[in-house]
């Protein structure tokens, strides 16, 4: 049996300490209070400056900077990183899954301990020309998680070019330049849009700038890890189980939660597998797109093969969470409601189990629950789901490429 290195155990009860403690002193509420009348002031002050730039008004502007803001949106990653990993560059989709999911936890955390305003609308005209972008809407402002997530994802892929091609110094200008006026755009977009104050905007690039450089200090060691380490499934599952209760209650519901708890899920299935298959499918030695081994042709194929696949497993591991999980709750005795998934659940169910475990009862209440609580299915449902989706990407298709020989 393995031993378990006490860095990982300092780090798990570390967070669950941070969890107690806040829950009794109400931490997340006295920050709040600190935080929140000010950037309010800011955001109500900054209203005219926004009337400006949507001065400029146009339909052109609106198709342009709503088509911009899809890019680091959910559906994007969606898309982007099964086709990343599916190229050969499974390092760099790796580290960018890890990534955006840090970056999403971190911006949503404090969007909802802050809960600051957005604009207010009307004075300022709201643009919400898609489905994601009207969710968004319903999340508190500062920071910008379209601000944020620009700043970290485009910076490491400008990272990874440079050590990619460290001997073109034309490249690595042109690719700067190129990472600066997106980051640039996408902030004036999700001005003009009418969705984020620039102190919203602002505070998402420098947290961006600062997760990123921290980042990048130690990503190697996180890759390290991953491919290589002690445990690395069990103590990922664990971390990210106690990050769901580390999450700070925002002052009213919003959808911030649900986005980090399916990337965090999301993480989870690709560390996994990662964990799992690195010696098969994800070595640096992999053929890589436009290779002799990897045509075009072939990865259209896979594309083809591996889209199908994960979205018929998206749908399954949803129906088996859904199944397995109200019977789990059943045998541990947790009270558990369904916000959305499981219509018979809407109401809190208090199930009774045939013998009570005076042990895990009195864990529950002091570190998770209070007795009035119950627990959203929901959240357990899109988190499995979400792991079995990435999973899938990341083990199952590629196994299914190595059988077709794609």
């Amino acid at each position: 049996m393995e031993s378990v290195p006490l860095w990982q155990i300092g780090s798990l009860v570390g967070i669950l300490c941070w969890i107690w403690v806040s829950r009794l002193t109400n931490l997340t509420i006295l920050l709040r209070s600190l935080t929140q009348p000010g950037v309010t002031r800011h955001v109500n002050a900054e209203t005219p400056f926004i009337l400006k730039i949507q001065g400029f008004q146009c339909p052109t502007l609106d198709v342009f900077f709503s088509a911009l803001s899809c890019i680091v949106s959910v559906p994007f990653y969606t898309a982007f990183l099964p086709f990343l990993f599916w190229s050969g560059h499974s390092k760099l989709a790796r580290q960018m899954t890890l990534l955006m999911a840090f970056c999403d936890y971190v911006g949503n955390a404090l969007k909802d301990l802050i809960s600051a305003p957005r604009p207010s609308s009307p004075p300022v005209r709201r643009v919400t020309a898609t489905k994601d972008e009207k969710g968004n809407a319903q999340e508190y402002g500062l920071p910008s998680s379209h601000a944020l997530n620009t700043v970290c994802l485009f910076g490491l892929l400008f990272s990874y070019t440079l050590s990619s091609h460290a001997g073109n110094p034309g490249l690595k200008l042109l690719a700067l330049i190129m990472v600066c006026v997106l980051d640039g755009l996408i902030g004036l977009g999700r001005i003009y849009l009418g969705m984020h104050s620039p102190i919203d905007v602002l505070g998402g690039v420098v947290l961006g700038s600062a997760i990123l450089a921290a980042w990048l200090s130690v990503h190697e060691l996180i890759d390290t890890f991953i491919v290589s380490g002690q445990n690395v499934t069990s103590f990922w599952a664990s971390l990210a189980f106690l990050l769901l209760f580390a999450y700070p209650t925002p002052e009213l519901p919003t959808p911030s939660f649900e986005y980090h708890t399916a990337f965090n899920g999301v993480a989870l299935g690709v560390v996994g597998g990662i964990q799992q298959t690195y010696l098969q499918f994800h070595h640096e030695d992999v053929p890589r797109i436009l290779s002799e081994q990897l045509s075009i042709m072939v990865f259209i194929g896979r594309i083809m093969v591996g889209i199908p696949i994960i979205l018929i497993v998206k749908f399954c591991s949803k129906a088996l969470a859904k199944w397995l999980l109200p019977i789990i709750c059943n045998a541990l005795g947790i009270p558990i409601r369904s916000s959305c998934y499981i219509p018979a659940l809407k109401k809190p169910v208090q199930y009774k189990t045939k013998c009570e475990n005076k042990m895990f009862r009195y864990l529950q209440n002091t570190f998770f629950f209070s007795p009035e609580d119950s627990y959203d299915v929901d959240t357990g449902i899109r988190f499995l789901q979400y792991a079995g989706l990435a999973w899938s990407v990341v083990d199952l298709v590629p196994s299914i490429f190595s059988h077709l020989r794609l």
